[in-house]
């Protein structure tokens, strides 16, 4: 048997033997199309170059590159788990033309591949080629020699692919491979093509034309293809089997799920164990680039992906983590091909366990709710979308998971109600996803790469340069030149001015020309990638396009926020110490103020972890070694140790920064990690590190506050001003600070407690059981204990009021609290006259007295507020009036 492993490295090494570049995959959170939530074909990281935004070294290439298709408009959730080839994550097999080769080759190399080198017999394939397209058609009756009959012309645009509603676009050429007569389904085309007797395995997109924005097509200069093969689907092929979850990965995953809940792969249970195989893989790949769970954008499609998992896993009986138990396996059959799954196994095993932790309580109360809802129902009636929005809103189910839940019963949901009661609750409307948030149209910026290539940053080494201005944008829009006043962006040849990005800040500083002119730069922006882009106000003279000009960075700022980016590695060593080998870097800001970075942590770091953190940190400071910078290829760094974040897009030469000396002895680094940004050049420079704040920003995500240097001094000293301030108010050292205060607190608990003790006395006649009944009226034939109480909180009311009832025997006890202009009122009636009178009758009648509403209780004790305290006598002569009635 052919392994997936193997079919993957046959095909790229078919095509790097046919002098194709070998591409890697790249991360699923894409990086040039802010309209995706998620990478979901192939072509994805070579779209700029099929639009021309951008060019690169190589004309053709090949790669496996990892999709996921659960969010937006490719959305195979739902599908997941009861069809032979739907998934949330797979393979797409490809190989790219950028203007090179055109249909003959493409052609050539695909019947080649899956005919002679998979050994597919021709019997068993057949080819679609758009209606129009004699030119495939007659390529492939040259090259396969198939049939007429079995070229079929498809009148549709299920071959006719565009890019867009305008730009590149062309003809399909698909491959379909015939499982044979013992399974339904007709040939593409046929009324029956639906079946799963023929699949499509690769699809040959021939860019030829242009798009215009009227409708027309134009022919492109340099036609180019685009084709893509899902792995999953050609290895069920070539493994001799119809069901993609039939394949060697998925039985080993499938296999694993079994025997860890003891429940076969077979009837009810089958779709169980299939989702849990397939989602199990999304969220592995998306943790290991950089994905967390959340409630919005990527990471709340994440979370949808895990709860579905998570749900089949309880259907399983499974009650300990089961997904976070499976991804070792995962990481096993396929780390190899993925080594971000190896690095990021112990994030992807500890979110895998807190979020199955925390959901396996939400669940079980949902799925209580559910059963009841249902259970009112009539047989195989909709579940109400009040209901179902009550799952969402109150337990977290998505509407997916609600509708995977009652697929068994064969019930649905009203859809339409759930989404009324959705936009009752949120007025706003919710914004559609808006990919990564890039700003608008960044085609400007590829025009001027594409005119000029990349901005070369020399800032690792210099703080000023000398440039020549290749553009001005202002507006918007490109101009020549700009003057006085005018708010700028410029873009240079070269620059020592760091440009925003893995969260350090841009520089600021000035640019200057020999004519005179001044820019002050407030920040710089990466723009297309490779483009810096200089922001800031003209503040004299006037500047012109292809003008010479002096850059200078504001050097002190720099070196605070050289201070504060060094910091993060060395606290991001020394977190890692502490708390685990889970620890990894979710986000961080570099600013020259202050330093804030966030971790994977499932609860919040104890201030005995904190100290533990700011010890090391400071110890590798004072080691005061030089920061070592080499320059290698990923590959390399990667495999001598330096840690990568996970989801971040790297050159294949990288910057490797190591920092200090292992705290334990020996020559090993305390930290090794690709970095791009500016540094320290000696760890001393940092001079001190203080953590000032620690939060939580999301689930199983902390975040870290820290100070460094003068702003870490300064802010101890501050610390230390207070309690010496605090120590000389309370006429003590500040050494004996803690202790004094304690005592004080002490005290003041028991005074607190004398006075309130001494309130209650007084209340009921300072003791004296004689006084208190002098004060007793009868009232109507009752007798009646009214009083108003200065200072006496609410909450000690009933006390008292219970305390009088005891005295009078028999009668109505009132008491007013007065407290900050505000009242509270409790009435207490005893029991042999609760059947004439209630509590709760007077309470309410005091309680309108003072300005307040309502109140409540039962017939022999019953409490109030009201909002000014003026009135409570009032409340005290409407209960007596009451009384009289």
């Amino acid at each position: 048997m052919t392994s997936l492993k193997d079919i993957r490295s046959q095909f790229l090494n078919f095509f790097a033997a046919r002098d194709h570049f070998i591409a890697p995959s790249a991360p699923l959170v894409p990086q040039n199309d802010p309209t995706l939530m998620f990478v979901n074909a192939g072509m994805v990281p070579f779209k700029n170059i099929f639009t021309g935004a951008e060019t690169r070294d190589y004309s053709r290439a090949a790669s496996s590159q990892k999709c996921v298709r659960a969010g937006g408009k490719h959305n195979d959730l739902d599908n997941v788990g009861y069809t032979a080839r739907h998934h949330t994550f797979f393979e797409m097999l490809g190989n790219f033309s950028f203007g090179d080769y055109f249909k003959e080759e493409a052609i050539n190399a695909a019947w080649t591949l899956v005919h002679k080198d998979f050994g597919l017999l021709a019997d068993r394939l057949t080819v679609t080629v758009y209606h129009t397209d004699d030119e495939a058609f007659d390529l492939w009756r040259k090259i396969s020699g198939l049939p007429e009959h079995k070229i079929i012309r498809i009148p549709t645009n299920d071959n006719f692919w565009a890019m867009g509603d305008t730009g590149p676009c062309g003809p399909c050429s698909e491959i379909f491979y015939d499982h044979g007569d013992h399974i339904p389904g007709g040939p593409p085309g046929s009324p029956d093509e639906d079946g799963d007797r023929f699949v499509e395995i690769w699809n040959l997109v021939f860019m030829q034309f242009e798009k215009l924005s009227d409708g027309k097509q134009v022919d492109l200069p340099k036609p180019s293809i685009d084709t893509g093969m899902g792995l999953e689907r050609i290895a069920a092929v070539l493994q001799g089997v119809h069901d993609n979850y039939d394949i060697d990965l998925f039985r080993t995953l499938i296999a694993a799920s079994v025997d860890l809940t003891g429940r076969k792969a077979e009837g009810e249970d089958k779709p169980a164990h299939r989702v849990i195989a397939d989602h199990l893989r999304a969220t592995s790949f998306l943790i290991a680039d950089g994905v967390g769970p959340s409630n919005e954008g990527r990471g709340y499609v994440l979370r949808r992906i895990m709860r579905r998992a998570m749900r089949y896993a309880h259907s399983l009986g499974a009650r300990d983590p089961l997904l976070a138990r499976l991804a070792p396996v995962l990481v096993r059959e396929m780390g190899g091909a993925f080594p971000e799954l190896q690095r990021a196994e112990p994030l992807i095993v500890e979110t895998l366990r807190s979020e199955e932790e925390k959901f396996r309580s939400l669940l079980e109360r949902g799925l209580k709710l559910l059963e009841e809802e249902t259970a009112n129902l009539g047989e195989g009636a909709a579940l109400p979308g009040e209901a179902a929005f009550k799952l969402y809103d109150t337990y977290g189910f998505p509407l997916d998971l609600t509708q995977d839940a009652l697929r068994r019963e064969g019930r649905s949901v009203d859809v339409e109600g759930f989404d009324k009661a959705m936009a009752a609750q949120k007025a706003a409307a919710r914004a559609a996803w808006a990919g990564s948030g890039d700003a608008a149209d960044e085609s400007v910026w590829f025009d001027l790469r594409s005119e000029n290539g990349a901005t070369e940053f020399l800032g690792y080494i210099h703080e000023e340069a000398e440039g020549v201005i290749q553009a001005i944008v202002s507006g918007g829009e490109i101009v020549d030149e700009a003057t006085k006043g005018d708010a700028v962006e410029i873009i240079v040849n070269q620059t020592p001015f760091y440009a925003e990005s893995g969260g350090q800040v841009g520089d600021a500083g000035r640019i200057t020309t020999d004519s005179g002119a001044v820019i002050v730069i407030e920040d710089v922006k990466k723009r297309a990638g490779a483009l810096h882009g200089h922001i800031g106000k003209v503040e004299k003279g006037a500047i012109k396009k292809g003008e010479a000009v002096h850059l200078a960075i504001d050097v002190a700022r720099r070196n605070r926020i050289r201070a504060n980016h060094s910091v993060t590695h060395l606290a991001h060593a020394a977190l890692r110490d502490v708390l685990g080998p889970h620890v990894a870097q979710k986000g961080s800001l570099v600013a020259p103020e202050r330093m804030r970075f966030d971790i994977t942590n499932p609860k919040a770091i104890s201030a005995k972890e904190i100290a533990e953190v700011e010890a090391r940190v400071n110890a590798v400071i004072r080691q005061n070694t030089p920061v070592e910078t080499r320059v290698m290829s990923y590959d390399d760094a990667v495999e001598s140790g330096a840690i990568a974040l996970f989801g971040e897009k790297y050159d294949d030469d990288v910057r490797v920064l190591t920092m200090g000396r292992a705290l334990e002895g020996g020559d090993k680094p305390y930290s090794v990690e690709l970095c791009g940004g500016t540094h320290v050049r000696r760890i001393g420079d940092i001079a001190l590190f203080k953590i000032v704040g620690e939060s939580a920003v999301s689930a199983g995500v902390r975040r870290i506050e820290a100070l460094t240097g003068e702003a870490a001094r300064a802010y101890l000293e501050g610390q230390a001003a207070l309690a010496r301030q605090a120590s000389d108010a309370l006429k003590t050292t500040p050494d004996e600070l803690p202790a004094r205060i304690e005592a004080l607190v002490a005290e003041r608990k028991k005074l607190e407690r004398e006075l309130a003790a001494a309130k209650k006395q007084l209340a009921l006649g300072g003791g004296a059981g004689a006084a208190a009944e002098e004060e007793v009226a009868e009232i109507g034939g009752v007798k009646f204990l009214g009083r108003v109480l200065d200072g006496v909180a609410a909450k000690d009311l009933r006390g008292l009021v219970d305390q009088a009832k005891q005295k009078i025997g028999s009668g109505v006890a009132a008491f007013v609290g007065v407290n900050d202009g505000k009242a509270a009122l409790a009435v207490g009636v005893t029991d042999d006259l609760k059947d004439r009178l209630s509590a709760v009758d007077l309470v309410r009648a005091g309680a309108e007295a003072m300005g307040g509403k309502g109140g409540g209780g039962r017939p022999d004790m019953a409490q109030a507020g009201g909002p000014d305290g003026a009135l409570a006598g009032d409340a005290i002569k409407a209960i007596e009036k009451a009384l009289s009635a």
